[in-house]
């Protein structure tokens, strides 16, 4: 092992070479690496050479021993010093500098005192080293441990096990966003294409998949992708942004592993407290839908996707997907239970909503990206929808009692 480095600091010869001749330095583990005579050339071949314990004098020229000692702290506070005093001036060392120094010796030296300094100094090294490298090994496991840790600590968040404050300290200590997600979403694949004889093994393989093809969609993003208890994939998204990767999930899936999956996902509200809330809206959702035909399915997802584009219709999207105008609009409402029209503005405007409680953009600019072509259209429709306009919504209106005090009048 590498031997500690250590620097001799006096502006007398003899002090120096004393000190040099009279200790074994090999048995202590320790190399004499430089000389100085003076503090500003013992400051800077202390720098140079890395130094670990540094033998000061504090009457020296250039530099005061007491300015190279405060300059050591500051440049390389991990060096151990040792005072070289007289003892006329015993009693201001002890006084001046006891707290900024490991130890300090008297002039002239006694060798088995110095040698006993020395060792103490070095055994404090080598524990400090030995504290640093089980702390650099922990470190590490925790680092490769990070995705179980996170895992755990989500689920207990949305079990409601923690309080406010230690899922702060959690989301700090896991590198995660200091606050709750924007959204909250639940894949789930029904494993129907399993054959029993090696139905769990099959039904991992796809999961560990569709969690692969998941992080890859959602890649640029803050998220934790993990399974709940109930073997369903929950994914926490930090960035709205991330909502059109998260439609795109279904259709990835179906391509690359040729299964279907179901998703469903909820804005996140409410304090850091209540994630499980959002949780709880995905699975009773979940749980209503029905297997959707693989037409609405891609429907859907088209709408989830484009909803963006002012042009998008009913026609346009039968024409993308190949399929009769009617037939899609029959089977569409027949599965979800409402018309096409109906679906896509609900989808304009809960995404609306998004952008006006999350981002600063401007009425006319969040129409524009919801696919509405005019801001007094798009204004019309969203207080149609929420019984508040965007601009009441945005300054913290409630649209369940904004709505019902605009249907009682």
């Amino acid at each position: 092992m590498e031997k500690w480095k250590v620097l001799i600091a006096d502006d007398e010869e003899i002090i120096r070479d004393g000190i040099r001749q009279n200790v074994d330095w090999e048995a202590l583990g320790l190399a004499v690496a430089a000389e100085a005579e003076d503090g500003e050339e013992a400051l800077e071949l202390a720098l140079a050479h890395g130094i670990h314990i540094a033998l000061v004098d504090l009457n020296m020229p250039i530099m005061h021993g007491i300015e190279l000692m405060k300059r050591l702290r500051e440049q390389l506070p991990e060096c151990k010093i040792i005072v070289i005093t007289g003892h006329d001036e015993f009693s201001y060392a002890q006084e001046s500098i006891r707290v900024q120094v490991n130890d300090y010796i008297l002039k002239p030296a006694d060798p088995q005192q110095l040698h006993q300094v020395l060792r103490t100094v070095r055994d404090e090294l080598e524990a400090e080293r030995r504290k640093s490298q089980h702390l650099q090994q922990a470190s590490r496991q925790i680092l490769k441990n990070f995705p179980l840790l996170r895992e755990r600590f989500c689920q207990e968040w949305l079990d409601g096990n923690l309080s406010g404050e230690e899922i702060r300290e959690q989301l700090q200590f896991l590198h995660l966003p200091q606050e709750r997600p924007e959204l909250l979403a639940i894949v789930r694949w029904r494993g129907e294409s399993l054959q029993p004889a090696s139905m769990e093994k099959e039904r991992q393989l796809f999961l560990f998949a569709i969690e692969n093809i998941c992080g890859e969609l959602l890649e640029p993003y803050p998220k934790v992708i993990f399974r709940d208890t109930a073997g369903l994939i929950v994914i926490l998204l930090w960035d709205a942004g991330g909502e059109r990767a998260l439609a795109g999930i279904e259709a990835a899936v179906r391509s690359n592993l040729k299964i279907g999956v179901e998703l469903e996902s909820q804005p996140v509200a409410g304090p850091l407290t209540e994630l499980g809330e959002a949780y709880r809206k995905c699975r009773v959702a979940l749980a209503k839908e029905q297997p959707l035909s693989p037409l609405v399915r891609r429907a859907k997802q088209y709408a989830q996707e484009h909803y963006g584009d002012c042009e998008l219709t009913l026609e346009s999207m039968a024409a993308t997907l190949q399929a009769s105008p009617v037939y899609l609009s029959r089977l569409f409402k027949q599965e979800l239970g409402e018309a096409f029209g109906t679906y896509l503005t609900q989808l304009r405007i809960r995404k609306a909503a998004q952008l006006l409680h999350a981002t600063e953009q401007s009425i006319a600019e969040i129409a524009e990206q919801v696919g509405y072509e005019t801001q007094h259209y798009f204004s019309t429709a969203f207080k149609k929808q929420t019984g508040v306009s965007p601009l009441q919504f945005r300054k913290g209106a409630q649209p369940e009692a904004a709505s019902a005090g605009a249907e009682s009048e």
